[in-house]
């Protein structure tokens, strides 16, 4: 059975920062691409980040220079390092794991930027 699971998330202030983690397990970790995706309420899920088997990194242009992405093999964990955090970074975080035709979700987390 294949579990991804988000933590970190939480209420932040405008400025500060956040370490999203997504453990999985059944699953061969290190030859999936990793992805963060985020739902803002009333909007659709969008991507913010990427990282390949290769860990070949992309980003959404919102985040660039803000979110770093990275991942550990050995503990099938990726992450999301969050800074410089505004209200429109607002939104449920989801993990996703994805080969081929293959793919799979996490519940979420919940990331919400208020003073």
């Amino acid at each position: 059975q294949v579990q991804l699971v988000e933590s970190g998330g939480g209420l932040v202030q405008p400025g500060g920062s956040l370490r999203l983690s997504c453990v999985a397990s059944g699953i061969f970790f290190s030859i999936f691409e990793m992805g963060w995706y985020r739902q803002a309420p009333g909007k659709q899920r969008e991507l913010v980040a990427l990282i390949t088997s290769a860990s070949s990194i992309n980003y959404a242009d919102s985040v660039k220079g803000r979110f770093t992405i990275s991942r550990d093999n050995a503990k099938n964990t990726v992450y999301l390092q969050m800074n410089s955090l505004n209200s429109e970074d607002t939104a449920v975080y989801y993990c996703n794991a994805r080969r081929i035709s293959s793919g799979y979700w996490g519940k979420g987390t919940l990331v919400n930027v208020s003073s």
